[in-house]
């Protein structure tokens, strides 16, 4: 008879467990795909709740969300873009920290291509350089400073690709349609922390100012528990340790 009642008590606390799990729309930058993939498998299993992940370009989710996008989470490549939902009112005030430090790499496909000092920005002969629309991607605009630092810019600027996004940008250099150009250092680093593919230069951090990435409640979310739950365990040691896993740095952390 004892057996029986925990065996109902349990069927009943899973019930009540699976009654309260919900599912999150979140609007996710490209540059973060790897992790956040990860992340969302770790968050289910930890929490019960299910995040629906949507990859793109950041200021691209700022406009769908301007003309009444469904997210409820928004992890941008940037800091601008959810401080422009806060003010429009669309986010949720105090919500929004900093989640990754972003790095970012001149990578190309083919191996010994990109030299170990970027060098090849200045000595190359090469026809294209891709990088994200500046316009549109963070990852882009701190490759625009970049070339600006190292007095490159004008002499490259008609070699340009521009991708939409992060991901796209990958797509023109993999594919070869550019031979080198600026990505994210996750979408190319190994489990070693080293490139696994290719060729590349990891950029100075004092080349361009820090690609800092911001997570922000958006107020569509406000009343579903797995919202704040998951900018909740973007801030757990688990996540954390995914997000240096790829490449990134913590904000706070040396």
């Amino acid at each position: 008879m004892q057996s029986k009642r925990l065996l109902i008590l349990c069927l009943l606390l899973a019930f009540c467990l699976t009654s309260q799990a919900a599912t999150v729309l979140v609007a996710v930058a490209s540059n973060f795909t790897k992790p956040m993939t990860e992340i969302a498998e770790a968050f289910e299993k930890a929490t019960g709740h299910s995040a629906n992940l949507a990859f793109g370009s950041s200021g691209k989710f700022v406009a769908q969300l301007e003309n009444g996008g469904p997210f409820e989470v928004f992890l941008s490549a940037d800091t601008s873009n959810p401080v422009k939902l806060e003010k429009s009112g669309l986010a949720v005030d105090g919500s929004r920290f900093t989640y990754a430090i972003g790095k970012l790499v001149l990578w190309s496909s083919q191996v010994n291509y990109v030299d170990a000092q970027g060098q090849v920005l200045s000595t190359g002969s090469f026809k294209h350089l891709a990088l994200a629309d500046p316009k549109l991607a963070p990852y882009g605009a701190a490759a625009m400073e970049v070339m600006k630092n190292l007095n490159v810019q004008d002499k490259l600027q008609l070699l340009f690709v521009l991708g939409e996004n992060i991901a796209q940008t990958y797509q023109f250099i993999s594919t070869g349609n550019a031979e080198l150009g600026f990505i994210a250092l996750s979408q190319v680093i190994g489990k070693d922390g080293k490139i696994t593919e290719g060729s590349g230069w990891i950029v100075p951090s004092n080349l361009h100012n820090p690609i800092l990435q911001d997570a922000i409640l958006l107020k569509k979310g406000a009343e579903n528990p797995a919202a704040p739950a998951l900018l909740k365990f973007l801030k757990s040691p688990e996540a954390q340790a995914i997000i240096s896993k790829y490449g990134y740095d913590i904000a706070g952390q040396p």
